[in-house]
C-alpha cells in the first residue's frame, strides 16, 4: 500500500470498525491515527493491518482485531500518572498504546522471539516508557506491582487471583473472559485493600492466552 492507502485505510479501520463500536473517546480515536499499526504487523501479514480480524504474527500467536484493542484501552481508562502491566506483548502495538497514555508499562511475552521484534517496534515507534520482558504471566511475579492497570491481550477462563493481587487500591484490570461460544470483555476493580469488584462490559471472543488454567476454585 502506498501513503495515501495507508492512510484512507487507518481512516475506514477508524470510521468504520472502531467508532461504531462505541469506541467515542476523542483521545483514544486520535491515538489510532496518530500510533501507526502497519509498522507492528509482519510484512507477510502488511496488508491485513486494518482488517477486522486477528491477524497471525507468528509463533502461535494473533494480534487482537483493532476494534477489540481499541475497545479495550477506552474501557480501561490509563491515566497519564498510572503504572500499567501488559499481558501478552504480541508484537506491541498495544503496547505502544498503553505506553502513550501511561506514565510506564510493563509487558509481558512469553515468546522471546516476539518480545525481541515488539521491542523493535516500540524503540521504531519512539515509545521510551515500555520495558518488554521475557515472562510467563500466568505465573506469580515477585517484586513488582502494585500497579494501576492490568490488561491482558487475550482471553483466559477467568481472571487468576495472582494477577489481582498485583493492583492497587483503585487499580483496574480487564480482560477477556470466559469459554466459548460466550465470552466478556471483564472489569476487575480494587475498591479497598480487600474489596473486588467485577464487571461484564460487552461480548467478545479471542484467542486464549497461553500457560492461563483453564479453571480454578477461586472466585471474587
Amino acid at each position: 500500500m502506498n501513503l495515501s492507502n495507508v492512510a484512507q485505510a487507518r481512516f475506514n479501520m477508524i470510521e468504520q470498525q472502531i467508532r461504531p463500536w462505541n469506541v467515542l473517546d476523542t483521545e483514544i480515536l486520535d491515538l489510532l491515527a496518530d500510533v501507526a499499526r502497519e509498522d507492528f504487523v509482519p510484512q507477510a501479514q502488511r496488508a491485513l493491518a486494518f482488517a477486522d480480524m486477528e491477524v497471525s504474527i507468528g509463533h502461535g500467536e494473533s494480534m487482537l482485531a483493532p476494534r477489540l484493542q481499541a475497545r479495550l484501552l477506552q474501557d480501561l481508562q490509563v491515566q497519564s500518572h498510572e503504572r500499567v502491566l501488559e499481558i501478552g506483548t504480541g508484537s506491541g502495538y498495544l503496547t505502544a498504546l498503553l505506553a502513550r497514555r501511561a506514565a510506564s508499562v510493563l509487558s509481558l511475552e512469553i515468546q522471546p522471539e516476539l518480545a525481541a521484534a515488539a521491542r523493535v517496534n516500540l524503540q521504531r515507534a519512539g515509545v521510551n516508557n515500555a520495558e518488554v520482558r521475557v515472562a510467563d504471566g500466568a505465573q506469580p511475579m515477585r517484586g513488582e506491582g502494585p500497579f494501576d492497570a492490568i490488561l491482558l491481550g487475550g482471553s483466559v477462563a477467568e481472571v487468576p487471583k495472582h494477577l489481582l493481587d498485583l493492583l492497587a487500591v483503585g487499580g483496574r484490570l480487564i480482560s477477556i473472559v470466559g469459554d466459548e461460544p460466550i465470552m466478556n470483555a471483564t472489569l476487575v476493580t480494587r475498591v479497598g485493600p480487600t474489596d473486588i469488584r467485577s464487571t461484564k462490559l460487552w461480548d467478545a471472543n479471542a484467542a486464549r492466552l497461553h500457560g492461563f488454567a483453564e479453571h480454578s476454585h477461586f472466585h471474587f
